[in-house]
């Protein structure tokens, strides 16, 4: 439990227990408000009937308003401030992460202007002195939130079409990654060196990098509220931190990750420890795992198992290696086209598929790995499958401070139109990458591509003109099928084919090898992130 004190009369906390609530009367709190609905985390968060008995044995007064993350209206507000009035104060108002219960408390507010705004300020490091501001403005042309390939093109692209913009990148890590090229790093095929650089050598020129984390956005004050304890204000607000990958939520294997044969190409310092456990491997059984959708390059699971049956096929041990995927999903691959040649190297490199198994917890030490598996009429059992080693794709998440803000549709993400990418009640609002609710494959092409529409789009919101570009759901997966061999699989919403060049687009092709190894990571640092809109095709009406 971790307590924010907001002022003398109201503070606010994460998900409480029952024994928290001694401690909590001890501060010297008269009442709770739970403003989280009942079974919202699953059979493990305590249900607020439970907690309101405990809280009345210690004489505390409770109130239940379960507010949905992303949907809080006036009837909430009003129905919050009224409690405010009525209960007896100090008040402490609780929901999973706090920050409901803070944009509530916000809400009551008699104004904006309530709120302490700090002024745009120099970063710490930036790529190139920042543009020239008036300091006597209190809000940035545009701020942009995530330091990624979404946060950063859309940020050059937004300067190459007018260079005097003052724009602020939010972005607390010190490094930028290439992370397309991860998959190679587990395959042998490339150096994890060469996929890190400086955060401060991606900035783009002209903008200013703010290295802090957002912990919240109040869209009603046009504010980002950073972990830092300071505030940035906006006139246009860029939402792109991508998403955030729930290790926890699957049991025992952050204790686990990088030995006991445990490995992901998903995270920096563990794509080299797969190659490792790859060219170690002389016999045993080889698991590959793959969450629920949505999560980052949908083909990047099963892109592990091929280069690693590759490698094993060509030292002469595939056949000692029980090669098994299990996928939470249905199918092998979203768009039906690419399926029959996945299938051809699934066939060639004898894999066993197991369909709707969904790991869930792992014990690296004893080498088990436990799944759900879900039978054709919906029952779930649990089986538990022993491995000599096991690549483990985690769970996908929005962030936090998006999934308990305003900006988040109902499953978390931030809402957007699906052409225009601008938030659908909060215009000045635009998102792209990972964290976008946009219904497309969550990959850095798509991205790319984003990225040209929303800068566009919020140049037109700021003239006042209508949104013209928009956003056809394209993304790009390269499936590297075999060390040397990769099939470009490019497609839109709806699963539309949308290729770049005029071949075959499911024939396995060493030309898209060297795209991928070769070409698109020095592209990736020269062109992408500089704003070259090479192939982006851009549409508008």
């Amino acid at each position: 439990m971790q307590i924010v004190q907001h002022d003398a009369r109201f503070a606010s906390a994460d998900q409480i227990s029952p024994a928290d609530l001694a401690e909590i009367a001890a501060a010297g709190f008269r009442s709770v408000i739970c403003n989280r609905p009942d079974g919202e985390g699953g059979p493990t968060q305590p249900a607020s009937a439970e907690i309101r008995a405990a809280a009345e044995q210690l004489g505390l007064q409770f109130a239940w308003l379960p507010v949905t993350p992303g949907k809080i209206g006036p009837n909430e507000i009003a129905q919050f401030t009224q409690l405010l009035a009525d209960l007896p104060a100090p008040v402490l108002a609780y929901c999973r992460t706090g920050n409901r219960a803070t944009n509530l408390w916000q809400f009551a507010q008699a104004s904006a202007a309530a709120h302490p705004v700090a002024e745009p300020v120099a970063p710490a490091v930036t790529a190139t002195p920042a543009c020239d501001w008036n300091a006597d403005e209190k809000a940035w042309d545009v701020v942009v939130i995530g330091g990624g390939l979404a946060g950063i093109c859309v940020t050059s692209s937004l300067l190459r079409r007018q260079p005097n913009l003052r724009i602020a990148i939010v972005e607390p890590n010190d490094h930028h990654d290439y992370q397309p090229a991860w998959t190679l790093v587990g395959g042998g095929a490339f150096d994890v060196k060469k996929t890190r650089r400086p955060m401060a050598s991606v900035i783009p020129r002209g903008a200013t990098w703010i290295r802090a984390a957002a912990e919240r956005v109040e869209p009603h004050a046009n504010l980002v509220r950073l972990t830092n304890g300071e505030s940035v204000a906006y006139r246009q607000l860029i939402v792109a931190p991508g998403l955030r990958l729930a290790w926890e939520r699957i049991a025992g294997l952050q204790e686990t990750l990088g030995k006991n044969n445990v490995t992901s190409n998903y995270r920096y310092d563990l794509a080299p420890y797969t190659f490792e456990l790859v060219q170690r491997m002389q016999g045993g059984t080889a698991l590959f795992t793959q969450p629920g959708m949505p999560i980052k390059c949908a083909g990047a699971p099963q892109k592990a198992m091929y280069l690693a049956c590759d490698h094993w096929m060509k030292r002469g041990v595939l056949s000692k290696i029980k090669v098994e995927f299990d996928l939470a999903g249905a199918v092998l691959f979203g768009v039906p086209t690419f399926v029959p040649p996945l299938m051809e190297y699934v066939k060639r490199y004898d894999a066993k598929l197991e369909f709707n198994a969904n790991l869930v917890a792992i014990d690296g030490p004893a080498r088990k790995a436990t799944f759900e598996v879900k039978d054709a009429d919906g029952n779930v059992t649990r089986v538990e499958k022993r491995f000599d080693m096991i690549h483990v794709v985690p769970p996908q998440v929005p962030p936090d401070f998006i999934r308990d803000s305003e900006l988040a549709d109902a499953a978390g993400w931030c809402e957007v139109d699906h052409a225009t990418l601008q938030h659908p009640r909060w215009p000045n609002v635009f998102s792209l990458g990972d964290v976008s609710s946009t219904p497309n494959a969550k990959t850095g092409a798509a991205a790319r591509k984003q990225a040209v529409i929303v800068a566009e789009n919020v140049l037109a919101a700021r003239a006042n003109q209508p949104l013209r570009y928009r956003y056809d759901g394209y993304g790009s997966c390269p499936l590297t099928v075999e060390k040397g061999k990769v099939v470009l699989a490019e497609f839109g919403y709806g699963g539309k084919l949308l290729p770049t060049f005029p071949l075959d687009p499911t024939r396995p092709r060493r030309l898209m090898w060297f795209l991928k190894a070769s070409v698109l990571p020095r592209f990736y640092w020269s062109g992408m992130l500089k704003g070259r809109e090479w192939f982006t095709g851009a549409a508008h009406e």
